[in-house]
């Protein structure tokens, strides 16, 4: 039996006037979404516990049945373990955008969705501070605009809130608590700004990244191993570091694709294709697709529409023809959801429950409380009686049980 988890990072949303109401779900032509939702069961799924942020990290642990408020410690600790970057005990790590500030104010939470190379020099102008170095603290770069910063030791405090959450806000009414943290951001925001980089990123008409933000950092999380939860082993692709993070965090191993980016631009075909590959020989793949949150938080509703119909053609689609092709005899069962929703109106994540969809290739059981020809969409969903938390495994045990 093989099992596949497939997240749309952020695919759900709010009704759009200006599309008659509908969501980015029922804009977008997503087939095989709807076939997995028409012929297998579909509900929805809460993945943000109750008092907790909205946010990938707090999601995937969920969907994976690991509680948040048992086993989260922050969203840095996750990158950077997604980057393989070894913390020791006592060591705090932090999410570290490179942004945009401009008269005072956070503009850009992607510093113009700066490029790698980019990224990295600003990073390495960083790491050659001399103050930054006496006091134990180390920056690491890692795709664009998403980097690690390391703290030798020190008290453990989150750090700011979430960039993109705050765009538009006063940088001085939201720097962190800690004085440090503070310093910290103040001298990057010295460094950066006439930086080479930034002198010719602004000679380009395009944004600089001329300032950290620090945030959700933590220490290294210990959670017990996927296989010892639900008695199989897997892989799992994806672009972003968080979830890779994850990902070792639960021994479960990371699969890196040429092209990934987790941009609209990311290698969707070569994800289906190496994650087909790997279930030659494990058990279970879950494959996250960042691009539709990315514009979801650009307030771009044709590119979500995009990056969904992307996602489901060349991901689902492609993995779905290749599961039926190699195990229709062995079986197989394939779960599709977004990990959260992330409204185009609202460019941020918010805490509502999912829908989701579960196929089981050889149970072919429709949902008889829900008309035929549903689609997979929030609306459809919401009709199921079915109502899963998350992190209570309610979702895994959906996965690795037999289906109602």
């Amino acid at each position: 039996m093989k099992y596949v988890i497939l997240i749309g990072d952020g695919m759900a949303d709010y009704p759009i006037p200006e599309y008659d109401g509908r969501t980015a779900l029922q804009i977008a032509s997503t087939p095989n979404l709807d076939f997995i939702a028409n012929e297998g069961i579909c509900g929805m799924v809460r993945t943000i516990p109750h008092g907790m942020e909205a946010g990938s990290d707090i999601a995937t642990l969920s969907i994976l049945g690991y509680d948040p408020a048992r086993y989260y410690t922050g969203r840095g600790p996750l990158e950077a373990m997604g980057m393989g970057i070894p913390l020791n005990e006592g060591e705090i790590a932090y999410r570290c955008n490179l942004v945009t500030e401009s008269g005072g104010r956070i503009v850009d939470y992607s510093g113009g969705h700066i490029s790698n190379d980019e990224a990295k020099e600003l990073i390495e102008s960083l790491n050659a501070d001399a103050e930054f170095k006496r006091e134990g603290i180390t920056f690491y770069p890692g795709v664009s605009y998403r980097n690690v910063m390391v703290l030798k030791s020190g008290e453990e405090v989150e750090g700011g809130a979430p960039p993109h959450d705050i765009i538009g806000a006063r940088v001085d009414a939201e720097l962190p608590e800690s004085d440090l943290l503070r310093r910290i951001i103040l001298t990057s925001r010295q460094i950066l700004e006439n930086h080479e980089v930034n002198k010719r990123r602004a000679a380009q008409n395009k944004n600089k990244a001329n300032m950290v933000w620090l945030w959700s950092g933590g220490r290294k999380p210990i959670m017990p191993e996927f296989r010892a939860m639900y008695g199989v082993t897997g892989a799992v692709i994806s672009g972003v570091y968080l979830v890779k993070g994850v990902a070792r965090c639960v021994a479960l191993d990371v699969i890196d694709v040429p092209g990934a980016t987790g941009y609209i631009d990311t290698n969707y075909d070569g994800k289906a294709e190496y994650a087909l590959r790997s279930l030659r020989e494990t058990d279970f793949v879950l494959v996250h697709v960042e691009a539709p949150d990315e514009a979801a938080h650009s307030g771009e509703i044709e590119q979500k529409v995009k990056a969904i119909e992307n996602f489901d053609a060349r991901v689902v689609g492609k993995i779905l023809s290749g599961l039926e092709s190699e195990y229709a005899d062995a079986g197989y069962k394939i779960l599709a959801l977004p990990d959260h929703y992330t409204p185009v109106s609202l460019k941020v994540h918010t805490k509502e429950p999912v829908p989701f969809a579960i196929y089981d290739s050889r149970a072919h059981t429709r949902h008889h409380d829900i008309d035929t020809g549903i689609g997979f969409d929030e609306q459809s969903a919401s009709k199921s009686p079915l109502r899963l938390n998350a992190h209570k495994q309610d979702l895994m045990r959906f996965l690795f049980s037999s289906l109602p």
